[in-house]
């Protein structure tokens, strides 16, 4: 009690003299503070002083000075404290520092040498192999020989080739999506639907801090994952971390990232990794050092990356979102061994150009919105690369110019692109909705695969958008085929049988600050969870939420709609499920419903078994043909992610990472109040088959 008593004296003292310090301030100290603007002496006052002193030299906590200090920090740099920093610290509540306050806590801790300064002043990114508990000590035998297990580990990563990116190794995850058509379908086998009830759990890693909905990759046994900006390469077997790159550059005010990028690709021998601050890097995939580095649009403002990039024919394909306030947004390649801008095509059809006269007149500082927030796709078949681009947040405009049609379709919102991978031109387009004015877009991926028909094989790009209505388009022109409704929304009320052109009631047109009661709710039927379509079953398999809204228009210049979430007046109070749809058939082939609204992306497999995640923290297996529940297992936390499966040293595993509620997961609370928020902290889960010895 006595030493307890001492240490929150001693953090009064400390937080008391240091009042009024602010000679070196920092914004947005908490992540839950992003207003304020205290002295950085202060943070450490509040934050540091009551486990390290004062004078930085220790107490219950190790010294933060002093040449064990220096010689630890000085070659790490200052990246590399402040990431430790801001995944560590304070031990009760890690995470709670924002990065801009971890970096200046790690300025302040190395500004006693001026040489140690010099050395860390560039916050770029610092990378670590790891060993036993990254100690600097006791470097014996077991130490050195386990540090080189994990370096050859490493090694024996093959370069990623097109060839592998066209056929990927069954037991592989090169890209978000495993192959580039967007299936996200695992062919692996071992697991299925007699054993699935077997499988238990072969590790779990805690990892930093983040808005989850991530994506790992696997590559030859080893994970990749990216969370809240720190990159860990990670033994597929074991779980030890093999290296971890800390990216540290700031996000600069007035608005963060509302999510972290959701994952990354492999090509050649790098790791092609979206960053917070809009740029993309490669990372040596053995070594975690960095290759190249651009930046592709401007940090700090409302443009932002969260789709993870592609690689196709030697160029890494990326697109911008966060455009709800301008018309920025565009997607862009590099190529891939130098990270040089090759082209860069805008979501926003522009005055003068082609399609630039579908915006009622409008001038082009007056065009908002065209956010691409998933994945493109690519077909190898068509040669074409495939694009989601989102809706317009300002319906203002559109408002005023009447009805749908031509010269007020506002492309390419809620569109297709079919672009040339090589040169970013324009091959076709198809417009979902045209005149969307109800935040309800199709921006999410788009599956190519091959349908039968009257006609023989056709090669054909569909995909969901939050209405939950599949549109399914000829791969190779664009031309519409069929739609599908899942039956969860009212707001479309017919569907030309030759266009797609969609009819919608007229009387949940919007109206100056009327209500209008509007289902699905804004986040969709479907959002970014992702859909998995196996080859095998001919089976689509989209996680759903069933929701509705009151939708209200508020002009006024910039976001100009709020809604508010409403259960439906038909609820079973099941509030979402795992839907699988027949596409050839054009009809549900099963539907599960549960109390907690689906968070996870879907995962099929070879073996017959279909993998989800809910709101109520169940992770499932399912049988992918009848919908029949095989096994589950309830997580620590909401599993809000991309889960994957892959081999090591011949075993199959599944992956899936839980935690940090990404704002899909949040929106949704309120229909299950009865179920607990979870608290801070990601976790990546690895599941196994039960060892039958043990048995």
């Amino acid at each position: 009690m006595d030493q307890v008593r001492a240490r929150k004296a001693l953090l009064a003292v400390a937080i008391a003299s240091l009042v009024g310090l602010g000679a070196h301030h920092s914004t947005a100290a908490r992540g839950d503070e992003p207003g304020s603007a205290v002295s950085v002496e202060q943070l450490y006052g509040r934050d540091c002083a009551g486990c390290h002193g004062l004078e930085r030299g220790g107490g219950f906590g190790p010294a933060l000075s002093g040449p064990a200090f220096a010689a630890k920090w000085a070659k790490k740099g200052r990246g590399a404290l402040g990431a430790y920093i801001r995944e560590t610290m304070p031990p009760a509540n890690p995470g709670s520092l924002s990065p801009r306050a971890s970096q200046d806590l790690a300025a302040l801790l190395l500004s006693d040498a001026d040489a140690v300064a010099r050395k860390t002043a560039d916050a770029s990114g610092e990378v670590e192999i790891v060993g036993l508990g990254n100690s600097e000590t006791n470097h014996d035998a077991v130490y050195d020989a386990t540090l080189e297990s994990r370096r050859q580990v490493l090694q024996k990563l093959k370069t990623v080739t097109d060839a592998m990116l066209q056929d990927p190794p069954a037991g592989d995850w090169l890209t978000p999506r495993r192959t580039l058509d967007s299936f996200g379908h695992s062919p692996l086998d071992q697991i299925n639907r007699d054993n699935v009830a077997d499988l238990e759990l072969a590790w779990s890693l805690a990892l930093p801090n983040g808005t989850n909905s991530i994506n790992p990759l696997a590559h030859d046994g080893v994970l990749f994952i990216n969370s809240g900006g720190t990159v860990l390469a990670i033994d597929g077997d074991s779980g030890d971390v093999l290296w971890t790159f800390s990216r540290t550059a700031e996000i600069a005010p007035p608005a963060p990232p509302l999510t972290q990028p959701r994952g990354m690709t492999l090509y050649g021998d790098s790791l092609i990794v979206p960053t917070m601050d809009n740029h993309l890097i490669a990372l040596d995939m053995r070594t975690g050092n960095v290759v190249w580095d651009t930046a592709i649009a401007p940090s700090g403002g409302r443009l932002r990356i969260t789709a993870a990039p592609v690689v196709v024919r030697g160029k890494v394909i990326q697109g911008i979102a966060g455009c709800g306030l301008s018309g920025e947004c565009f997607v862009v390649a590099l190529d891939a061994a130098t990270g040089e801008e090759a082209w860069r095509f805008a979501t926003i059809a522009r005055a003068g150009t082609r399609d630039g006269d579908t915006w009622a007149g409008l001038p082009d500082d007056k065009r908002w919105g065209g956010s691409v927030w998933s994945s493109p796709s690519y077909d190898f078949v068509t040669g074409l690369l495939y694009v989601g681009v989102a809706q317009t947040y300002n319906i203002a405009p559109l408002m005023a110019s009447g009805r749908a049609g031509r010269e007020n379709a506002a492309l390419y919102m809620d569109s297709t692109l079919a672009l040339d991978p090589d040169t970013g031109k324009l091959v076709w387009h198809y417009q979902h909705m045209e005149r969307e004015v109800w935040d309800l877009d199709w921006a999410f991926e788009r599956t190519v695969m091959t349908l039968p028909t009257s006609e023989g094989p056709r090669r054909v790009v569909a995909t969901m958008g939050k209405l939950g209505i599949l549109d399914a388009l000829d791969a190779r022109t664009g031309e519409y085929l069929f739609s599908y409704d899942l039956g969860l929304q009212n707001l479309v009320t017919g569907i030309d049988p030759e266009t797609g052109r969609k009819r919608t009631d007229p009387a949940l047109e919007p109206e100056l600050d009327k209500a209008k009661a509007i289902c699905p709710f804004a986040t969709g039927v479907r959002n970014w969870p992702a859909t998995s379509f196996d080859p095998d079953t001919g089976l689509l398999y989209v996680p759903y939420l069933k929701a509705c809204m009151d939708f209200v228009w508020k002009p006024g210049g910039g976001f100009d709609i709020s809604y508010g979430l409403k259960v439906p007046t038909d609820s079973n109070g099941k509030f979402g499920g795992l839907a699988a749809i027949d596409v050839a058939a054009k009809k549900l082939a099963w539907k599960n419903e549960y109390r907690g609204p689906a968070q996870s992306a879907a995962l099929s497999t070879g073996g017959g078994v279909v993998f989800d995640g809910g709101r109520d923290r169940f992770f499932r297996a399912s049988d992918s043909e009848t919908g029949k529940l095989l096994w589950q297992l309830r997580l620590d936390q909401v599993p809000s992610a991309m889960p994957i499966s892959f081999n090591v040293d011949g075993a199959q595993r599944v992956a899936v990472t839980t935690g940090a509620g990404n704002p899909n997961e949040v929106t949704s609370r309120s229909l299950t109040p009865e179920i607990e928020n979870a608290g801070p902290g990601v976790r990546l889960w690895v599941f196994k088959l039960r060892d039958p010895k043990r048995s």
